[in-house]
């Protein structure tokens, strides 16, 4: 076990986890991304077969949300506004 002192602490970390915001992302988009069609895209998001990790950006990036899809290997990554609408092009790896 670590000690629980101040000491050990560190630095204090701000997190905001209220106000989370739905966000809708263009389906087609990230199925292209991960070389799916979209019926196929939308029957693995169902069965959970694809993961999510949305983050939301800070200070500069404040407003923006960077969504990252994973399916069998490969990575479809956007950075997105409120609205779902990507604000620069999409990043796609395999093996990530």
């Amino acid at each position: 076990m670590f000690p629980r002192t101040e000491e050990a602490m560190g630095d204090a970390i701000s997190l905001q986890l209220a106000d989370r915001p739905d966000i809708e992302i263009d389906g087609d988009l990230v199925a292209r991304g991960l070389g799916l069609d979209v019926e196929r895209f939308r029957e693995l998001m169902a069965l959970r077969k694809i993961s999510v990790l949305c983050e939301r950006g800070t200070g500069e990036d404040a407003g923006l949300y960077r969504a990252s899809f994973y399916h069998e290997g490969r990575r479809m990554r956007l950075v997105v506004d409120a609205e779902g609408q990507p604000v620069d092009h999409p990043s796609q790896t395999a093996g990530a």
